[in-house]
């Protein structure tokens, strides 16, 4: 199913006669509906249903966060039967209908001897064939990146070729600096991960070997020493063991999980111990918190009491500490020598409309890159999306590692006259890289020597630096993960700061266990790559969800969306 709009919302609103003239409120519906995995005609009907029940309830922010906690929260994910069965035919659907008649008749043909001119003429027009000799070199972006090139049946996008806002400013923050204006030189900046060569994922490495001891390992490594920071900033003596009975309030460290498969809720949460402190489970009953915010995964220090042993009543919640920020005293004489703004352009894949696999998107945004000027450009997989429907349905005429080729080469050879530097990071919906987190960087041994210097591959996650300031990427969607699993009862704060402040304060690029069924992690891998250094300038987290920019404990946070949706 396609997901939801806010336009499709309001149609279902305005069926019931709900007014909302909000764009907040309709953002935080959309936002549950993405997270919940449920279409815009069964949340406004659950919504119907929760605030009749209520008296009637005026559509708020205040209300639907009630509204989710009550309802949302303790349903199953996915689609419901109604969506399941009732689905609307398209094109595809009909297409496909045809064809499972067809193989129908065909079978039933085989047992029968057939009549003369019985022969069926064909329904659909056929292919045409590909030619076998190629052009050895395509003089620009546009023709390397033509329909033609991935897919002899592919057209332009009407629905990208029609879209509205072009252009536009949709989030700005701080002082914004306009484009370079005409015949103002670059400023050079260097461009290198904070770790350095030696310390950083560089190449690939053999995965799908890991032990479950050494997952416990890592996890447990995790809690003691998350556990030590937080001992030592608030001054707490000794930590009692989470299961051992106990008539005074004590304090205990642990990682959060459920008590089962399913959703965390107010009611399932566990505090897991380490083997330091027991290795035990304990149930935790979270009634005497008036704020809090938990996602499983999550180490943390809790003070109450557990009089029987078997359920720890908390009272006071210590959450994490973040790291400090760069400074040292050479950077800074690094960011004193640049004496322009630094321009960093960032965009992040799929970089093909949804419906074709042209890449019009991508030559708009060498187009920009060339009017623009910037400094540096960190591109952000996918480049080849192993979501695309042409993708799955093996639609293309090429492999997925020509595709990338072709790709990558027409954005260095797209860009090679601004002299902008490069920076590639991958993704785990390339459909020819690995599919491993943390993920090495792309390889591209074709490139030229003169676009080398101005060319980096980096792994993801992955801290930079550039010009002095810090910046923290990793392209795999954890605020759309730690969405759909964080549990609160904070007021004065959204989803997306709380989820950025856990990132900050975990000291992890995926603080969350167990993860996404989409991510394959690798534990020993993330233990040593996939940690913060130390709290970046400017974490960069694209998602599914809705853009933003948000200053989080000193941190600039940047969900730029994607630039295809």
């Amino acid at each position: 199913m396609a997901a939801p709009t806010t336009e499709e919302l309001k149609l279902e609103l305005d069926t019931f006669d709900i007014a909302c003239e909000d764009d907040a409120v309709l953002d935080k519906m959309l936002e549950q509906c993405l997270c919940h995995r449920i279409q815009a005609e069964d949340i406004v009907c659950e919504w119907v249903a929760f605030s009749t029940t209520k008296g009637l309830l005026k559509l708020t922010l205040n209300n639907l966060e009630t509204f989710e906690y009550e309802v949302l929260n303790k349903k199953p994910k996915g689609l419901s039967k109604k969506n399941k069965f009732n689905v609307t035919k398209d094109m595809h659907s009909i297409q496909d209908l045809i064809k499972a008649e067809e193989e129908e008749e065909d079978l039933l043909d085989s047992y029968s001897t057939p009549a003369k001119g019985s022969q069926k003429r064909a329904l659909t027009t056929p292919e045409q064939p590909r030619s076998k000799r190629g052009g050895m070199w395509a003089p620009s972006p546009t023709q390397i990146l033509s329909p033609a090139s991935f897919s002899p049946s592919a057209t332009p996008s009407q629905k990208y070729s029609l879209r509205g806002g072009r252009g536009e400013v949709v989030a700005t923050f701080g002082a914004v600096q306009g484009p370079r204006w005409a015949g103002k030189g670059q400023t050079t900046v260097r461009v290198e991960q904070l770790e350095g060569h030696e310390d950083s994922l560089t190449s690939s490495y053999k995965y799908m070997f890991q032990r479950l001891r050494d997952v416990r390992s890592v996890l447990t490594e995790k809690i003691e020493s998350l556990g030590e920071e937080l001992r030592t900033h608030f001054n707490i003596e000794e930590f009692s063991p989470v299961s051992l009975p106990a008539q005074d309030t004590v304090a205990v460290l642990g990682q959060v999980c459920c008590d089962s498969n399913g959703k965390l809720n107010a009611h399932s949460v566990l505090l897991e111990a380490s083997q330091e402190h027991g290795a035990r489970q304990v149930p935790v009953d979270l009634s005497e918190l008036r704020d809090y915010s938990l996602f499983p995964g999550q180490v943390v220090i809790m003070e109450g009491m557990n009089t029987s042993g078997s359920r720890f009543v908390a009272s006071k919640l210590y959450e994490g500490v973040p790291l400090p920020f760069i400074s040292a005293p050479e950077l800074k004489q690094e960011v004193d020598k640049v004496s322009e703004p630094v321009m960093v352009l960032l965009a992040c894949g799929p970089y093909t409309p949804s419906d074709t696999l042209t890449y019009e998107p991508l030559i708009d945004l060498l187009g920009v890159i060339n009017k623009d000027h910037p400094d540096v450009c960190i591109l952000m997989g996918p480049f080849v999306d192993s979501k695309h429907e042409q993708i799955e349905k093996a639609q293309v005429t090429e492999t997925f590692e020509t595709m990338f080729s072709r790709c990558v080469g027409s954005i260095v050879d797209g860009t090679r006259g601004t002299g902008c530097k490069l920076v590639f990071v991958p993704s785990q919906r390339d459909a020819h890289h690995h599919y491993v987190y943390p993920q090495p960087p792309f390889t591209l041994p074709d490139l030229k020597k003169d676009d080398v210097q101005r060319v980096t591959l980096v792994p993801d996650p992955c801290t930079l630096l550039i010009g002095g300031v810090t910046f923290g990427l990793t392209s795999t969607d954890i605020l759309f993960h730690m969405g759909a699993e964080e549990i609160n009862s904070a007021t004065g704060s959204d989803r997306f700061s709380r989820i950025m402040k856990h990132m900050l304060t975990q000291r992890s690029y995926y603080p969350l266990y167990p993860p996404a069924e989409e991510v394959s992690m690798d534990y020993e891998k993330f233990q040593q790559y996939g940690q913060m250094p130390l709290t970046p300038d400017v974490l960069i987290v694209p998602s599914e969800l809705r853009y933003f920019i948000k200053d989080v404990i000193g941190c600039v946070c940047v969900n730029p969306g994607r630039l295809t949706k």
